[in-house]
């Protein structure tokens, strides 16, 4: 039962479930599962481990995600070669030859899309709506569509649809943008001292009228905003993400183990679900950081099951 849930995501160790994990699964439900390259080896070993997962929560629609951006962040290389295709790839050929682009976006996002569920992966994290600059970390780079918000936004929206319409569900990131931060936040903390006046008409922007059942958090401190806390720990950022943005939809954390983040695993799953995150997200499959997690993690809210309940629309 979905209300049996915990509101967290999990990453697994390995390419197939350890005793530790299945107790793990069936004791504490996670709201989801995250796959990495990690995980994937053949298609039919990733077929078998997303059967388990699903079975063990009696869940055919059970969430299952993955980070398959094309370009640099591609999970699924053993199967397929998405390299050259990265956002930045995308927007520029759109700029050039929209007929092309589409044409060529359509075939992109229906042969990810085929994979995906042929592997039993019904989320992916995408778009990247993050607006870059010259001084963006390379972290984001050519993750980004553009440097003009109007084209991130666009393409965001193509997206999201294309996705849809294949039946994998998307996740915006890094909600509500990650374009001005100068280090890699997998291992420091940016912090970003623009006005509000030029982040709504430029970061947040492509937030904007967003379909995307899901946004993750960017862990950056905004300082006119709130100067002490990351985005993922912040009611103000949040709550500006909910009234000013309008995403009305389901908020996770980024990785709640990355370096940007200053307290220990507990602390900050706590302070993530307190600032209004309704899922929190751990990627490393380390199984002790995995209990602390669940630990500090609320059952299913109402909102959270309701919203949860439209992924079905979606995928099936």
């Amino acid at each position: 039962m979905i209300d049996k849930r915990r509101s967290f995501i999990t990453g697994i160790k390995g390419t197939r479930l350890s005793p530790n994990e299945i107790f793990f699964l069936k004791k504490y439900k996670p709201w989801g599962v995250i796959l990495f390259s990690r995980n994937i080896k053949t298609i039919s070993q990733t077929q078998e481990l997303t059967s388990k997962i699903k079975k063990l929560f009696k869940d055919s629609n059970y969430p299952i995600l993955i980070d398959e951006e094309g370009g640099r962040v591609s999970r699924l290389s053993k199967f397929i070669d998405n390299s050259i295709f990265s956002s930045e790839f995308f927007a520029k050929l759109y700029k050039v030859n929209k007929k092309k682009f589409y044409i060529y976006y359509d075939v992109y996002v229906k042969q990810t899309s085929y994979l995906l569920n042929l592997l039993g992966i019904n989320i992916n994290n995408v778009p990247v709506l993050d607006v870059r600059r010259k001084s963006t970390h390379k972290v984001i780079g050519n993750r980004s569509f553009s440097s003009d918000p109007y084209l991130v936004s666009k393409l965001g929206k193509i997206c999201i649809n294309k996705f849809h319409e294949n039946r994998i569900a998307t996740v915006l990131k890094h909600i509500p943008g990650h374009g001005l931060s100068k280090v890699d936040t997998h291992k420091k903390l940016p912090t970003v001292g623009k006005n509000i006046n030029y982040l709504n008409k430029i970061d947040f922007y492509p937030f904007k009228n967003q379909k995307s059942l899901l946004a993750m958090t960017a862990h950056i401190i905004f300082n006119n905003i709130d100067s002490k806390n990351t985005v993922t720990h912040s009611k103000k950022v949040l709550n500006l993400i909910r009234k000013k943005i309008g995403f009305k939809n389901l908020i996770m954390s980024d990785d709640i183990s990355m370096k940007a983040l200053k307290f220990s695993i507990s602390k900050n799953t706590t302070l993530a679900f307190n600032a209004g995150c309704d899922l929190v997200l751990h990627c490393n499959g380390k199984y002790n950081e995995m209990l602390l997690v669940a630990e500090n993690s609320p059952l299913l809210n109402d909102f959270v099951i309701k919203k949860t309940s439209q992924l079905v629309n979606i995928v099936r």
